[in-house]
C-alpha cells in the first residue's frame, strides 16, 4: 500500500459500488481530500470509462453476486466508513447490500444513496438523466434566450451541483455527527432536492421582486446586454459581466460607451445596447479585447476551451491543473494550509482491503 495520504480526510475509509455521474465524482473528491476510496467494479464497467475522475482508487473487479464477492463485500463494509451506492431505489437491496444490512454489520457506516429522484415518491424508480431532474426542478425553464428552447448547461448543475456536491455535504455532515453519536446513517442525496436548494437563491430574488426569471428579463440568463458572451472578429467570444454600475461604468470607458451608463437599468434600452455591443466586439479579434480589458474592473473575461483554461497564465501561477499519470487535470480542490489534498495513486482493491482489516486505527 502506498504511504497514507496527507489531506485532511487521510485514514477514512470510502467503498464504491461503481455507478456512473455523481457517485463516482464525490468519491474522487473524497480520494483527493485524503481518503481511501475501494472500488467494487463491474466486468463491463459503468459504460462512461473516465480516467480523471475514475483517479485514486484502489479497484478490485467481483462478481457480487457469488459467493466470494459477497464475502468480499461484506468484509470491506465491516471495516469502511462510509459506502457510496448510485443505482435505482431496491436495487442494493435486492443483491443484499441494502443499508439496514450493512448497518447491522457496521453500526458505524455512513451510507449514502445517490440517485437523481431520491428513494422514495412516485418517479423515485423512473429512469431520467441531468436534463430531466433540473427540468422537473424548476432550473432548466430560467435559463436560455426567450422564443427559443432551454439552453442545456451541461450536466453542471444537475449530476454534480446538485448531485455530487450535495452528496459530499451530507456525508461529511453525518461524519461529524457520529462523532458525537458514535453512529452511523443512511444519506439519501436526490439530485432533484440538490438543485432545488441550488434554486433558493433565485427564489428568494424572484420573491422581493429583485429579479425575474422570465428569459426575456432574466438579468442572470442572458436578458441583460452586459451579462452574456459577444463574438469577436475571429468567431472567438468574450464573457461580459459588469452587473454593478461602478464596474459598468469603467466596462462603457474601455468601449468609449459613456453615453449608455445612465441606461444600463432601464430594460427599453437594452436592446441598443445589446446592438451596439455586438457591433463593437466584432470589430477586432477575441486577443484585442483580452489586452484591453486585461487588469481591470470591467469584468470582461475571453471564453476559452477546457485546453485553453488550463494554461491561462492566473491558472497556471495558481497550479490549478497539474499532470498526473500522463493527463493534465484540474487539481484537488479547495486548498489547505495545513493538511494539503493531492491527488492519490491508483492501487489494487484487493491490497487496500488487505490492509483495511489488518489495520485496526479508524476515523
Amino acid at each position: 500500500m502506498p504511504e497514507k495520504a496527507s489531506g485532511p480526510l487521510s485514514g477514512l475509509r470510502v467503498l464504491e459500488f461503481q455507478g456512473i455521474g455523481p457517485g463516482p465524482h464525490c468519491a474522487m473528491l473524497l480520494s483527493d481530500l485524503g481518503a481511501d476510496v475501494l472500488r467494487i467494479g463491474r466486468e463491463e464497467g459503468n459504460g462512461w470509462p473516465n480516467p480523471i475522475v475514475d483517479r485514486g482508487r484502489a479497484s478490485a473487479v467481483v462478481d457480487i453476486r457469488s459467493p466470494e464477492g459477497q464475502a468480499f463485500c461484506f468484509d470491506a463494509i465491516a471495516h469502511a466508513d462510509i459506502v457510496i451506492e448510485g443505482f435505482r431505489p431496491g436495487v442494493m437491496e435486492r443483491l443484499g447490500f441494502g443499508p439496514e444490512e450493512c448497518l447491522s454489520r457496521n453500526e458505524r457506516l455512513i451510507y449514502a444513496r445517490m440517485t437523481g429522484w431520491g428513494q422514495d415518491g412516485p418517479l423515485a424508480k423512473v429512469a431520467g438523466h441531468d436534463i430531466n431532474y433540473i427540468a422537473l426542478s424548476g432550473a432548466l425553464d430560467a435559463i436560455g434566450r426567450a422564443g427559443a428552447p432551454a439552453t442545456v448547461p451541461l450536466n453542471l448543475v444537475g449530476d454534480f451541483g446538485g448531485g455530487s456536491m450535495f452528496l459530499a455535504v451530507g456525508i461529511l455532515a453525518a461524519l461529524l455527527e457520529r462523532q458525537k453519536s458514535g453512529k452511523g446513517q443512511v444519506v439519501d442525496a436526490a439530485i432533484v432536492d440538490g438543485v432545488s436548494s441550488l434554486m433558493t437563491f433565485f427564489a428568494g430574488l424572484l420573491s422581493s421582486g429583485s429579479i425575474s426569471l422570465e428569459r426575456d428579463k432574466n438579468l442572470l440568463s442572458g436578458a441583460a446586454p452586459f451579462y452574456r458572451s459577444y463574438l469577436c472578429k475571429d468567431g472567438r467570444e468574450m464573457a461580459v459581466g459588469p452587473l454593478e454600475a461602478k464596474f459598468f461604468g469603467e466596462f462603457t470607458e474601455k468601449l468609449g460607451l459613456h453615453c449608455y451608463n445612465e441606461m444600463q437599468n432601464d430594460s427599453k434600452c437594452w436592446k441598443d445596447l445589446e446592438k451596439e455591443l455586438e457591433r463593437t466586439f466584432l470589430q477586432e479579434d477575441q486577443a484585442h479585447w483580452v489586452e484591453l480589458f486585461d487588469g481591470s474592473d470591467a469584468c470582461v473575461a475571453p471564453v476559452l476551451t477546457l485546453e485553453e483554461a488550463a494554461d491561462h497564465p492566473h491558472m497556471s501561477a495558481r497550479n490549478a491543473y497539474v499532470m498526473h499519470e500522463g493527463r493534465k487535470q484540474a487539481a484537488p480542490a479547495p486548498r489547505f494550509s495545513r493538511t494539503p489534498a493531492a491527488i492519490q495513486p491508483s492501487g489494487d482493491g484487493h491490497a487496500m482491503l488487505s490492509q483495511w482489516m489488518a489495520d485496526s486505527c479508524r476515523y
